[in-house]
C-alpha cells in the first residue's frame, strides 16, 4: 500500500491502528480514579444543578430581573433535557438489574 493512503475506519472516521489483543478492562485507577457510584453521584449533582438554574432563570423572568427569554428557554431545555437522559440511564439501570435477578433464579 502506498505510503500516500492511510486506511480508514468505518465511514472515514480516522485511520485505523494496529492489530491489538483484547483490551483489558480499566480499573478504578485507570479511568480516572472513580468508582460508578462516585461517577453517577456527580452526574446527579449536575443535573440537580441545571435544574436549579433553570428555576433561578424562570424566577427572575417572573420577576423581571431577567429580559433575556432565550436565556431562560434554553436553561429549562438543558435541565429538562438532563432530567431525562437521566431517567432513561435509571431505566437500563433497572432493566440490568432486573436480568440479572432473572439469570439467577
Amino acid at each position: 500500500m502506498p505510503d500516500s493512503i492511510t486506511p480508514t475506519g468505518p465511514a472515514g472516521i480516522g485511520p485505523i491502528g494496529p492489530l491489538q489483543g483484547p483490551a483489558k478492562p480499566a480499573g478504578p485507577e485507570e479511568a480516572g480514579g472513580k468508582s460508578f457510584s462516585q461517577f453517577l453521584t456527580e452526574k446527579m449533582d449536575e443535573v440537580n444543578h441545571l435544574q436549579q438554574e433553570s428555576d433561578q432563570a424562570i424566577e427572575g423572568l417572573a420577576t423581571g430581573k431577567v429580559q433575556d427569554l432565550g436565556k431562560v428557554v434554553s436553561a429549562a431545555e438543558k435541565a429538562n433535557l438532563a432530567f431525562q437522559m437521566m431517567v432513561q440511564i435509571r431505566n437500563k439501570l433497572v432493566d440490568a438489574y432486573d436480568e440479572l435477578m432473572r439469570i439467577r433464579t
